[in-house]
Order: structure tokens, then sequence, then C-alpha cells
């Protein structure tokens, strides 16, 4: 094993609540909230209530699976179903600086084996700030293949050393457990997307998985080879790792305050444009049929999300033309706008065949650093509107208000938990550092979801 993955490993494992400076802890709680509502809402979509209920008959017992009724299973299958909810509606935050998305594979395997664990709020919430650091550190330090989507990858090992965390074991099992879960880990490709094969989330929920099963594992004595990461990473689900920087400013520079939210019900590239046309449509204010056509330009991660077609729910998370559509039509692309009747709404049908996307090398060059974009709207009467943008809202420089978060988390926890219910568990994530156990939040799951 390297000194820089043993020092992550020593990290995780020797790091205090105490520790960390006081704003990084309440905006991890932030994180925490948002991913528990995109989870709460996920878990509505019907082939994740379909999946529950064939798992339902083998249930086990331990962990709360975050779904109407709040139903118990092992900590291994919770983790599994609550982060397969969680991806399923492309509402999760992520990192900004490299792909992935940490809070979403991390937060369900930390929730399902701290219930088990019967762990105090505390113990959670450091699990899963420590295990965020780890999943940027190793995301910014390996080169993924190009078509490999970041689920099940970088931040299942990240998973697995949070897991660890929780199951009390010292640096050496942290690291054994991060080791043995790179046999564990996954590449799935960014075409599932495009495709809308939703077997790409349980790519996701695979790393919540391997939270539980892999320091397990390591406590069963099972064993892994020296350079199971640095294998894996450069050789196997990866191109190429470079751990010189993995420790760079570790302990003072906190990877969890460096991430994106999202409000746009869609793939996080294409936020840009969206925000462009928003301010065109705000100008204009054209109605469906006034617009002749509007043509996007943006680097080449985005341009590629240019189907007008997408064949299901899930594929349309991930076209640009379908998103820019529903966005003249209803006035806005988040989670109540963005939802299955858009994608047979005839007026959106048409005029997402008016949306043109292309690739500006210039803006390509800039990313990821900057994620450019820009639109021009075009009228039928002749009258047009261009606007562009670096990138998006809920970025470094243009973040979104706390207050907007916590909207969104009150929208999306409304589907399934009643109103005093949603208060009530917005309020227990605020304090969730004086829990006593994970348990005091499924409990309130349990007594304010609805029927």
């Amino acid at each position: 094993m390297g000194r820089q993955i043993e020092g992550l490993a020593q990290f995780v494992a020797q790091t205090r609540w105490e520790d960390i400076p006081g704003p990084v802890q309440q905006h991890a709680k932030l994180i925490f909230l948002d991913t528990l509502g995109v989870i709460l809402a996920g878990s509505e979509r019907p082939e994740v209530q379909q999946l529950r209920e064939r798992l339902a008959p083998t249930a086990g017992s331990g962990a709360t699976v975050l779904a109407r009724g709040g139903p118990a299973q092992d900590p291994r299958t919770a983790a599994l179903l609550n982060g397969i909810a969680g991806r399923a509606i492309e509402l999760c935050e992520g990192l900004r600086l490299v792909t992935g998305q940490a809070a979403m594979q991390i937060l369900p395997g930390v929730l399902a084996v701290g219930e088990q664990a019967r762990s105090t709020g505390r113990e959670m919430i450091t699990a899963l700030i420590l295990g965020y650091d780890v999943a940027a550190r190793l995301g910014m330090a390996f080169t993924p293949r190009p078509l490999a989507h970041q689920n099940g990858q970088a931040m299942l090992l990240a998973a697995a050393a949070a897991g660890a965390r929780l199951r009390g074991l010292d640096a050496a099992g942290v690291s054994v457990s991060m080791r043995i879960a790179t046999t564990l880990m996954l590449t799935p490709s960014y075409t599932n997307a495009v495709a809308g094969a939703t077997a790409l989330n349980v790519a996701g929920g695979m790393s919540g998985y391997a939270c539980a099963l892999a320091p397990e594992l390591a406590l069963a004595g099972f064993e892994a080879q020296e350079n199971a990461i640095e294998e894996a990473l450069a050789n196997l689900v990866g191109d190429g790792f470079k751990p010189e920087d993995l420790l760079d400013e570790l302990g003072a520079r906190w990877e969890i305050t460096r991430n994106y939210f999202r409000l746009y019900a869609c793939c996080n590239p294409i936020h840009p444009a969206l925000d462009c046309l928003h301010e065109v449509l705000a100008t204009l204010r054209p109605r469906p049929g006034d617009i002749e056509r509007m043509d996007f330009a943006t680097y080449r991660f985005a341009a590629a999300m240019r189907n007008p077609d997408p064949p299901n729910y899930f594929a349309s998370k991930y076209s640009l033309p379908h998103a820019a559509a529903v966005m003249v039509v209803k006035g806005n692309a988040g989670y109540g706008a963005l939802d299955d009747a858009a994608l047979r709404d005839p007026v959106i049908a048409s005029l997402r065949h008016r949306v043109h996307v292309t690739e500006d090398p210039a803006m390509s060059a800039v990313a990821p650093r900057l994620r450019p974009a820009r639109v021009t709207v075009t009228l039928k009467d002749g009258r047009h509107g261009t606007h562009g943008c670096e990138s998006h809202r809920g970025d470094f420089h243009r973040p979104f208000a706390e207050s907007e978060i916590r909207g969104k988390f009150r929208e999306l926890a409304g589907t399934v938990l009643k109103p005093d219910g949603v208060a009530e568990v917005e309020s227990a994530v605020d304090r969730c550092e004086q829990w006593t156990s994970v348990r005091e939040l499924t409990a309130q799951l349990r007594r304010y979801g609805k029927p």
C-alpha cells in the first residue's frame, strides 16, 4: 500500500468531529438534508417501488429503507435500495472539479451501517464528511475511461472507507476495507444515460452496498493485495492514477465544501445552457408557438446530450432539447416540471425539434474549470435574444442560497412525508450531531410517512 493511501486511511480512522471546522459541519448537514430529500422522492419511481416489493419477501432487518412505510432490510440491501432511489431522479449533488456524486454514493451506506451499529448522529455525519474527502481526492487522482460513469468507481472506495469508520476499524482496517472494495468496483457506461437504461442507477446503489459489505469482509479476516487501489484505478477501471497529491492540504481543505447542488432535475452539464435560456425567456417572454428555433453552443460533454426524442423518463434527464422545451412550456426545469407527463406532452415534443445543439471548441477547452454555454432564441416574428454564461448557478461563483436548497428538500420530502413530518425531519437533520442514534431519524420517517 502506498504512503498516500495509508495517509487517507489514517485520516478517516482518526479524525474527530471536533477537528472539523464549524462551517464545514454546517455545509455537510445541508448536503445531508439535500441528499435525503432526493432519496425520498426517488423512492417513488415505479421501478424502485417494484424492486422494493420484489425484495420484500426475503427482507432482513437492521436498517431502514427510506420510502413509504419505512420497511426494514438488512443494511446491505437497505443501502442498495436507497442509493438506487437517490439516483433515479437526477437531482443529487456532486463534486465540482471532477465527475462524481459523492454524497449519494456514501450517505445511503452510512445511514444503513450507522443504524445497524447504533451509531450516534455525530459519528454518522463525521463518516460522511471523511468519506466525501476520500471520494474527491481519489476522483482527482485517477483518470476514468472515456465512457465510464463514476457510479460505483472511486466513490465506491470512499463509501467503503466511511463504512469502516462507522464499524470502528482502525487505520489498517480502513485500508483493507478500501482495498477489498476494489474487487467490487464497476464500469457502468455513460451511454446508459442517453439510452434511458435505468440499470445505471444500480451502479450507484452498489456503492452503498459496498459501504456495508467491505468492512464486514475485513472484520471476517479477508485480505487484499497491498497495491489493490493503485492497480484498480490505474489499470482496471481507470486509465491512470497519480497519487502524489492525494494528501495535499488534508484536514485543511475540506472537499465536501467544494460541491455543487442542483435545482434542475436533469444532468448537471446541461445546467449552464438552461440558465442562459432562463435569462432569454425572461426578456422575450415567448409562448411555445412563437419560437422558430433555439440554438445552443456549449462544451463537448454537454453538447453530446442532444437527443430530441428521449425514449423514457430517465433518458429525458440527459436531453438538452427536452429540458429546454420543458422550461419554455412549464416555466422551469425542476422536479415537478421534468416529470413523466412532460415526455408525453405534444407541445413539448414539437418544441424539442426546434432545439439545435453544437459544441464550441473554445468552451470545451476551458472545461471542467468552467462550464460555459450560450443560447440564441429566434422567434417567428424576427425578434431574437442571446445570453451566455461561464458556468451554471450553484457553482463556486454563483452559489444557491441555503433557502433554495431547503425549499428543494421540502418539495421532494413532501412526496413521502406529511407536511408536519417534512418540518420535523428538516429540524432533526439540522441537529443531527446531537442524535444518540441514527434511529432518531428513521423513527421520524416512519412516524410521519404518508400511507
